[in-house]
């Protein structure tokens, strides 16, 4: 039983040393600088200058007769060697040197490395093929439109828009029995119950004049997608709105008013008008209105919305529900704004006044509550009498207006010391 233990335990021990020895053989021989050779098959070819130089010159490459790889042998240290992959290798070749159809041999070919891969690590050696075939035939265009088909609807409540494609119209290019037979391309939009404006960027399909899908890989397009931008609309009833600018003894509280028409129908882009409440007809100073008036407004339409209802204009009626006027006289004057070292004195001793409000707050009002203030401000180098504009100050706690524009009679003197400062009416 003790042997068979010891045994077994032997066993372990010289197979985990054939296993470090074989670790370090292996890295000893990657590590070191051995130089080595190896073949990597079946490089994908890649061609430059197809799009721009061939085809100025009315060339296309076919791919009948044409190579798509190559297979080529490298030299390099065992290390470099085994760390490159060979799926990130290619061929590049410049076509910017042929000038007629046909099949021709180039040999302006050139291996390219991965990035990070130093090319002085490696030397080819060896290539399946010194010379790339290509085979040249003339390039033929025209040009197809392009077509949609939808899939889905937009939502119950909204309506598709015209439908704008970019480009409306493509080149294809390639020899005359691969384009011949196109006739147009479609793109398919997914509406799924839209909302709100569609813009995608899709793939498209050529198509035959009987409507069979053609599929070619020697027709190329001047574009790879198109865009589609369909308008999802709705229509939506709006209000009609005024915003009133208020002033003592005429606020909106005191007003009756009513638009006609009360709304419209507007249609237009779903985006738009859904962020949109109401229309507003402008702003009215109700420091202007003293009957019942009418007035008229321009209906503004949100811009790219189509008016529905095909009323272009609105009338605005409105009148006070309480107010009357009232003319009182005014006695206390005072000045404001009297420039420095002049003196003055309010000439008139009595200025009629108009006032307006409701009512009970006009009838509350006396002329002991009226101060009229004459502003000097204009007069700093004046001397003698003037009439100067004047404000009237309602002195009490209703909402009364003052109607009109008044001035006073002043007179303004240099201050000396027989003649003290007097700014009041006194």
């Amino acid at each position: 039983m003790m042997k068979s233990k010891m045994s077994k335990r032997k066993s372990l021990y010289m197979a985990l040393s054939l296993l470090v020895a074989v670790v370090i053989w292996i890295y000893v021989d990657v590590s070191n600088d051995r130089v080595v050779t190896k073949e990597f098959k079946d490089i994908p070819i890649e061609f430059t200058y197809e799009d721009t130089v061939l085809a100025d010159r009315g060339l296309m490459r076919l791919e009948e007769g044409t190579d798509t790889s190559l297979s080529v042998t490298l030299e390099g240290t065992r290390w470099n060697i085994a760390k490159l992959d060979p799926s990130d290798l290619k061929v590049r070749v410049d076509l910017s040197t042929v000038t007629t159809t046909g099949v021709q041999n180039l040999t302006n070919y050139k291996l390219v490395f991965p990035r990070g891969v130093s090319t002085s690590d490696y030397k080819q050696v060896d290539a399946s093929a010194y010379m790339v075939r290509v085979n040249i035939g003339e390039l033929n265009s025209k040009e197809v439109e392009i077509r949609a088909e939808y899939v889905g609807s937009v939502a119950e409540g909204y309506t598709a828009g015209e439908l704008v494609l970019s480009p409306a119209v493509i080149e294809i290019r390639g020899q005359a029995e691969s384009i011949e037979p196109v006739s147009y391309a479609m793109v398919t939009i997914n509406l799924d119950n839209a909302e709100s404006t569609v813009s995608q960027s899709l793939n498209y399909q050529f198509y035959d004049k009987n409507g069979n899908v053609i599929e070619d890989s020697a027709i190329h397009a001047s574009v790879e997608q198109v865009q589609a931008t369909l308008p999802v609309n709705m229509t939506k009833e709006l209000p009609l709105t005024i915003s009133f600018i208020e002033s003592p003894g005429a606020s909106e509280d005191n007003v009756s008013w009513e638009i006609q028409p009360k709304s419209i129908r507007v249609y237009g882009d779903a985006d738009r008008l859904r962020a949109i409440d109401s229309i507003s007809l402008g702003e009215f100073n109700l420091a202007n209105l003293r009957s019942s008036s009418e007035y008229n407004y321009s209906i503004p339409i949100p811009e790219g919305c189509e008016n529905l209802s095909g009323v272009t204009w609105a009338s605005l009626k409105a009148s006070f529900k309480d107010m009357t006027s009232a003319s009182l006289i005014a006695s206390q004057f005072v000045c404001e704004n009297v420039p420095e070292g002049k003196n003055a004195e309010v000439l008139t001793e009595e200025l009629e006044v108009v006032i307006f409000g409701t009512a009970d707050d006009v009838a509350a009002v006396s002329g002991a509550d009226i101060l009229v203030v004459a502003d000097l401000t204009d007069y700093s180098a004046a001397a003698g009498g003037y009439t100067v504009p004047a404000r009237v100050l309602v002195e009490t706690s209703g909402d009364i207006g003052v109607s009109g524009t008044y001035q006073v009679r002043v007179n303004i003197r240099e201050l000396t010391e027989e003649n003290e400062p007097n700014h009041t009416g006194e």
